[in-house]
């Protein structure tokens, strides 16, 4: 939103006050707070008619400073709020500045007013002359804004899954979550967090619409207003964008650990196409048939009948037998995930009873909300009410005690601001976007508590600030092109920019029926992503509808993914752990590599394998190499960089590099992702660097030793055979306890 005429006026029908003078500060020791006049005050004459602005800092972790800025003060409080860990740690605070382990807020006393963030004495970023802003409207409407410059070169990343440029300078964004699909502007991850290449990230503590322009109104700056009287953002110092990524995660909650046997293949009905039990079991038999091993199938949508989503009803006319279907399906290896939503139909067998409990979202004169779109006469269901809550989990948790492993948690974008009643009081604009966390929750919640810890995972669409407790989220409706390919792509890099750790996809591309091309192309680009999930909307996903040499390109990159479970778990624990992203962008990897600033036609999968999706039929791909001698993973070519590649691939590769130094651990299996992955691993050790590295494969722990030439492989944990093999060097097959030594 743009306050703005220019650089020198302000638009029609805005009035704004902009701090000009710092008048005085206080603190209790935890907060400092302060007090700027809206004009110089030379006089005790010149403090009336002078509006005071008030902006409070305080520090909720190391290295993290929260700073509020308000100006009426008497307003009710209203939800939801985010929720930030708190970490107690010392905190300094002199007259006009407040530090939080290496950051520091500093109010620039005397006439001219700011306020800098600096790390180490070093100024990262900061508010100066106008970037505070109270804006009236002429309609009574009123917002705050900030703005935080940027410097010369600097770029910004993240603000949600958003499928334009993965650099967001000179974009206008709100974030509000929207039902768009891909191909627009709008997201169904709106997160008001991003991070620079400065070393520093910046939260924006408020759940409801943000709207950002970024280099965009004033192109030196980072602009981010909200609707009301007060505003709060959060600034987080790195110095790295892992670092920031690591801080941000621990304050607003770091990914669930997904079980083995969802990084698998996942195979779906499709939207709207027709099935039954029937065609289930010839797609299962067909891809047994082909050695592509599944790993989950999808049941969508129409699992319940037409016009009753969501009652949580098999529809009996194509599945009769649900409970004896589903076990059919476990007893072959399979585990199984149903499309469910939080809409519910007029038709509904819920409908009535949850109108007649206040479980659904009401309108101010009492009546339920409904509409058309989307299911007839549809309501939805009232989170904030915790017997609905129950009611709803309740409805789930028949569905998994009859054998249901995941749900894909689909919709939750569209939800009503005007004329609406939360339970719980809640104010409409800031629930639209939150909406989306307590629905995951309490999907999420019903599945760790019949399942266990690290059993549990979604298929979930939308997402705000701390969605990323709950995984995995898919890209949502893209289109069956190269364009809608790279389009995801950019979507989940800038997803995993925001704090997220697992993302997925529909390979081939939602809308339309991708070309065999486009299918093979995509199929490299899903199986080498977190999660793979083959889904259409009006087709069929199956390869032997597209050609036979998909078959062959399936079985390969399927096989691939196994072979990789358990370097790829290796990342997934760094996701849970430290929250850094499986799928990361290169910005994460190599941030002082200027050459990858706005690359998003690759990424890294993990800390140490580098991935080029090819985004054209004839093959033809160009990626960058960072520097060092890079190795392909498939035949141990060396690649040196840094520079650009360009190169051309047949349908059955892909660029896949491994970092130098890495170690990577392989499995011995391609039939499923949930084996033993310590027991027949192999560890590739790839000119490793000196010292120690630890390296967790399931229950056992090796550590790889270096010095000089010499290298030492020790392992600890129930591994009862393993494999070291030195790239370009010896190799040896060991037992249970013995250790390798290489001495050059």
């Amino acid at each position: 939103m743009k306050f703005t005429d220019g650089y020198w006026r302000k638009r029609d029908g805005f009035t704004v006050l902009h701090p000009a003078q710092l008048h005085d500060t206080s603190s209790d020791g935890a907060t400092l707070t302060a007090y700027a006049a809206a004009k110089k005050v030379k006089t005790r004459s010149d403090t009336l008619d002078a509006p005071i602005i008030t902006i409070t800092a305080e520090a909720p972790a190391p290295d993290v400073i929260r700073v509020t800025i308000g100006h009426f003060l008497g307003g009710v409080a209203k939800g939801p709020n985010f929720a930030l860990n708190r970490e107690e740690h010392p905190v300094s605070i002199d007259e006009n500045s407040l530090t939080s382990g290496s950051l520091t807020a500093r109010f620039r006393p005397g006439d001219e007013w700011g306020i800098d963030f600096l790390a180490d004495g070093k100024r990262l970023t900061g508010s100066g002359w106008k970037g505070i802003g109270i804006v009236d409207g002429a309609d009574g409407s009123h917002f705050v804004h900030e703005q935080l410059d940027l410097g010369v070169g600097e770029a910004v990343y993240g603000l949600g899954e958003r499928f334009g440029p993965f650099v967001k300078n000179g974009q206008s964004i709100d974030i509000w979550n929207e039902d768009g699909g891909t191909s627009s502007e709008q997201a169904y991850k709106n997160v008001p967090f991003y991070f620079t290449n400065k070393g520093y990230g910046v939260l924006v503590d408020h759940p409801g619409k943000v709207s950002f322009e970024v280099a965009s109104e004033m192109v030196s700056r980072t602009q981010f207003s909200v609707a009301g009287q007060t505003l709060s953002y959060v600034v987080i110092y790195g110095p790295t964008p892992a670092d920031v990524l690591r801080k941000y995660t621990a304050l607003t909650g770091r990914a669930a650990l997904p079980p083995a046997w969802s990084f698998g293949l996942w195979l779906t009905t499709s939207f709207t196409t027709p099935y039954d039990e029937e065609t289930v079991t010839q797609f299962v038999d067909g891809m047994a048939e082909r050695d592509l091993p599944l790993s989950v199938f999808h049941f969508d949508t129409f699992w319940m009948r037409e016009f009753h989503w969501c009652d949580f009803e098999w529809d009996p006319r194509i599945f009769p037998d649900p409970p004896g279907m589903l076990k059919r399906l476990s007893d072959r290896g399979l585990r199984t995930c149903l499309w469910i939503n939080p809409y519910i139909a007029q038709r509904s067998s819920m409908f009535a009873e949850g109108a007649a409990n206040g479980y659904l979202v009401l309108r101010s004169n009492g009546d339920v909300w409904q509409w058309d779109r989307w299911q007839a006469g549809m309501a939805l269901v009232d989170f904030t009410n915790p017997a609905a809550r129950e009611w709803y989990a309740g409805k789930l948790r028949s569905l998994v005690d009859m054998g249901v492993d995941a749900f894909k948690s689909d919709f939750g974008e569209r939800i009503p601001v005007d004329g609406i009643v939360w339970h719980d009081g809640s104010d409409p604009e800031r629930m639209h976007n939150y909406y989306t966390q307590l629905y995951n929750q309490v999907v999420f919640d019903v599945l760790r508590e019949a399942r266990g810890e690290g059993e549990a995972v979604l298929f979930a669409r939308s997402a705000t600030v701390g969605g990323q407790q709950f995984p995995v989220h898919w890209g949502g409706d893209n289109s069956a092109t190269y364009e809608s390919m790279a389009e995801s792509l950019r979507g989940g890099l800038s997803l995993m920019s925001s704090g997220f750790g697992f993302w997925s996809h529909d390979i081939g591309g939602f809308e339309g029926r991708p070309d065999p091309a486009v299918f093979k192309r995509w199929i490299a680009f899903g199986l080498l992503s977190s999660h793979s999930r083959l889904h259409g909307n009006h087709s069929y996903r199956v390869p032997w509808l597209f050609d036979d040499e998909s078959v062959e390109v399936l079985r390969k990159f399927t096989h691939l993914k196994y072979r990789l479970m358990p370097y790829l778990l290796g990342a997934a624990r760094q996701a849970h752990e430290a929250g850094l992203p499986v799928m990361r962008p290169m910005i994460v990897g190599f941030p002082d590599d200027p050459a990858v600033t706005h690359i998003d036609r690759q990424y890294l999968l993990g800390g140490d394998l580098l991935v080029a999706p090819v985004l054209s039929e004839s093959g033809e791909v160009t990626y960058y190499v960072p520097a060092g001698k890079w190795t392909r993973f498939e035949n141990g070519e060396i690649v040196e960089g840094p520079g650009w590649v360009t190169e051309t691939h047949g349908f059955d590769s892909a660029p896949l590099l491994v970092r130098p130094g890495a170690i990577l651990a392989i499995g011995n299996r391609t039939d499923r992702p949930d084996y033993d992955h310590a027991d027949g691993v192999t560890l590739r050790l790839f000119d490793p660097a000196e010292g120690s590295t630890t390296v967790y494969v399931g229950t056992s722990t090796f550590t790889v030793t270096r010095d000089g030439p010499a290298i030492r492989v020790d392992r600890d944990g129930p591994a009862r055979s393993w494999r070291v093999e030195v790239e370009g060097g010896p190799s040896a097959d060991l037992a249970a306890d013995d250790t390798f030594w290489l001495t050059d």
